[in-house]
């Protein structure tokens, strides 16, 4: 028996039309009683921004500033995780170390100068962030003096990049200002809030 199918019913696209992405809508508050995927950026609903190792640091200042992001991936020619760069330190002491120790122009800095190598990133496994509260994740960034922490899980035995926590969407979540960008005063600050709170 042979199957006949009809065309489907089509219009043009409306000069205002937009374009739906993947989004990852964490709650706007959260307590540190809240399961711990509260406060996670799940890249299974969210698209990770990355960059490249010969890409120039103001490139990738430029694409964290269009992606309204603080924070870029970068990515090597295979697709796997070369590292992490911040706008901290974008902003920080390391492009001039870098240019004063070459000799370069800071327009010539790359990402790869810069950038956090994958060898120094740790990781917490999705499972414990599955099973965990909010309390646990600012003690683990407490613990390790970061402003973030990769989420990783293993699919097909292969370790894959599932989320990211981040130290300032959690100050927002739980309704804390931090003056500063020190992370260990941070910490005492969140305290201090959370203690008069």
């Amino acid at each position: 028996m042979t199957t006949t199918y009809t065309r489907l019913p089509s219009r043009n696209l409306d000069k205002v039309a937009g374009l739906l992405r993947p989004a990852c809508v964490l709650p706007e508050r959260v307590g540190l009683d809240n399961p711990a995927l509260d406060a996670m950026t799940d890249f299974r609903r969210l698209t990770a921004f990355i960059a490249t190792p010969g890409d120039t640091v103001k490139q990738a200042e430029e694409r964290m500033i269009r992606r309204k992001v603080r924070l870029l991936f970068v990515m090597d020619s295979e697709d796997r995780v070369a590292g992490l760069i911040t706008s901290t330190d974008i902003h920080g002491e390391k492009p001039m170390q870098v240019v004063q120790s070459r000799g370069i122009l800071r327009h010539e800095v790359l990402v790869a100068d810069i950038m956090t190598p994958v060898e120094r990133l740790e990781a917490v496994d999705f499972d414990d962030i599955a099973h965990a509260r909010v309390g646990h994740v600012l003690e683990t960034l407490k613990a390790r003096g970061r402003q973030h922490a990769l989420v990783i899980e293993n699919v097909k035995g292969k370790q894959m990049v599932r989320g990211l926590l981040s130290l300032s969407q959690l100050c927002t979540q739980l309704g804390v200002t931090i003056e500063t960008a020190e992370v260990a005063h941070t910490f005492i600050e969140i305290e201090q809030h959370l203690a008069h709170a």
